[in-house]
């Protein structure tokens, strides 16, 4: 059995990958000629060159597939509208159309749970939520939406496609830097605050094991949820700083001011740290549950606390230098300021009745 992937380089995709080789199938991987590709070449990965916005060489690499895995997509929250539309609308519209002319028998499209949207503050949601997230402005929320429309509307037309739908995903092999670059930032000191948000953490290997059993098990136009604990950003950062020694950030911002900082340091010359974009969406409450991918495909995430310590020790064992040894504070300054922010927080809160 030929079994196509795109995105076979990317953390996801490459671990989709591995699994597949391990199952048995002959693995074909679309990707761009400029592509880092050694480990698919250690696993025999036949490699297809092309892009998934080019549907001539999607087509190419097509032939004779009897199943394909569509994980490839653009995850930046600071890629322009443009961009994220080509690559999640256009290159997933492209791929699902010549899967569906071409025939093949199965595929399994990697979606988000930002094509479901936040839950409510304080709550968790499920792939029965009702959409609503296009009032946050977010260019990703929206192309990612958009994509799963497609997928659903491809099923309709008789493609046997299902669609898993991650978390945010730690692991190992993030060479591009993507939704590992939280611990990365972490780790090197560069996250001196934060607002107010939740986060749900899963495993790349978990992630690449539920893209299977949807393979296997998964229904023609279903979707599943595959993430496992959900953080709030206090706590996320307090289990990192204990796994790491590295002392979390001590200053949390109401939202207004952390966006104020975020559109000045947007006007300033250079990279900003961070984006107002980058803000508005952590200041969001993405906490899922995955009961139903545990129920109909058998899926079981790994403990939450492993794929803490994996990520970790990837970063330090690729980064050393870079890294803040175990023990590193916060500056005394951002330190005061945290403090400071506290006390006043548990003042107002005493007078509010």
């Amino acid at each position: 059995m030929t079994t196509l992937v795109t995105g076979a380089t990317g953390l996801v995709g490459s671990h989709v990958a591995r699994l597949l080789v391990a199952r048995g199938d002959r693995v074909r991987a679309l990707v761009r000629p400029t592509a880092r590709v050694e480990d698919l070449d250690a696993l025999g990965v036949e490699l297809a060159h092309g892009n998934m916005l080019d549907r001539e060489s999607v087509r190419r690499s097509l032939r004779d597939v009897q199943r394909m895995f569509h994980v490839a997509g653009l995850t930046s929250l600071r890629a322009s509208a443009d961009t994220l539309c080509a690559a999640n609308v256009e290159g997933t519209r492209i791929v699902l159309e010549e899967a569906l002319r071409a025939g093949v028998a199965r595929v399994v499209y990697t979606s988000s749970v930002a094509a479901i949207g936040p839950a409510p503050r304080g709550s968790t949601a499920d792939e029965r939520q009702p959409f609503s997230a296009s009032r946050y402005r977010l260019p990703y929320i929206d192309s990612k939406r958009e994509a799963e429309r497609i997928a659903s509307s491809l099923a309709a037309r008789g493609l046997p496609v299902v669609m898993v739908n991650p978390a945010h995903v730690f692991g190992t092999g993030d060479h591009g830097r993507s939704s590992t670059e939280l611990v990365r930032r972490f780790l090197r000191g560069q996250i001196t605050a934060y607002v107010d948000g939740a986060l749900n953490i899963v495993d790349a290997d978990d992630v690449a094991r539920g893209h299977l059993l949807a393979d296997e098990r998964g229904t023609v136009g279903e979707r599943y949820i595959l993430g496992n604990r959900n953080f709030t950003l206090d706590r996320l950062f307090a289990d990192l700083g204990r796994l790491s020694g590295v002392e979390p950030p001590a200053l949390k911002l109401p939202l207004p001011v952390a966006e104020a900082f975020a559109r000045a340091a947007e006007l300033a010359p250079g990279r900003p740290p961070v984006t107002v974009n980058e803000v508005r969406a952590a200041s969001l409450w993405w906490s899922f549950r995955s009961t139903k991918a545990k129920r109909e495909l058998g899926w079981r995430p790994a403990h939450h606390e492993d794929t803490l310590q994996t990520t970790i020790d990837w970063y330090r064992e690729r980064e050393p230098e870079r890294l803040k040894p175990a023990g590193s504070r916060q500056p005394l300054p951002l330190r005061a300021a945290g403090f400071g922010m506290r006390v006043a927080s548990g003042v107002a809160g005493r007078l509010v009745p």
